[in-house]
């Protein structure tokens, strides 16, 4: 899979608009401010490919990025206070929406904070996936923020943090120095290239 050719396609910002999944969807979730953008440039190896907004809770829209192979999903950033309740339901609505098709989800990269427990809409998250068997890793951002004893002291920390989830794939990584990239774009690689031969009619392949 090719990374570095990859276009922005479309945003929608109702569930209704979403035109029917025709390739694997590797899906991006986080809170607000958690780097998921910054995560997504870095995997395409671009700086702007999707926006890095200053402020926190701006994206409301839920954004696709097309591979040749694939296409990443960036769903709207959740747990920002400061959105309006009316824009908060929007937001829950969009995404309950496009999980309640019948897409080709490959794979659900959800986004932590490594240096942080996981909050309550974190597990909320973990709690939907897990249990609506999708296939998902957690990508630990923020990596780089801490000495490499600290990163060994949360990553064993949050092992024991998410030990609900029996099997959790946990990825530490950075998007300023790059660590961490090639892991995820292997999981995504090899849960991508599942789909065709799995799939029929774009129905969910059970929790790897």
């Amino acid at each position: 899979m090719n990374f570095q050719i990859a276009e922005f396609k479309a945003a929608y910002g109702k569930s209704s608009q979403i035109p029917p999944s025709d390739l694997p969807e590797i899906v991006f979730s986080g809170k607000s401010n958690v780097g998921k953008s910054s995560l997504i440039n870095k995997l395409l190896y671009r700086k702007s490919m999707a926006r890095v907004s200053a402020k926190p809770g701006k994206t409301g829209t839920i954004n696709f990025f097309s591979l040749q192979e694939a296409y990443l999903v960036d769903l709207p950033g959740y747990g920002y206070a400061q959105v309006s309740q009316a824009e908060k339901r929007r937001w829950a609505e969009l995404v309950e929406g496009y999980f309640a098709q019948q897409r080709r989800i490959a794979l659900v990269v959800q986004i932590c904070d490594m240096r942080h427990s996981p909050t309550e809409n974190d597990r909320t998250m973990l709690d939907f996936l897990y249990e609506n068997h999708y296939p998902f890793i957690v990508a630990l951002t923020k990596q780089d923020k801490l000495k490499k004893t600290q990163q060994q002291q949360r990553l064993t920390a949050l092992q024991e943090e998410l030990s609900d989830y029996p099997g959790i794939v946990l990825c530490p990584c950075s998007s300023q120095n790059g660590d961490g990239m090639d892991t995820i774009r292997q999981h995504i690689e090899k849960m991508a290239a599942a789909i065709p031969s799995a799939l029929d009619g774009g129905l969910r392949l059970p929790k790897a």
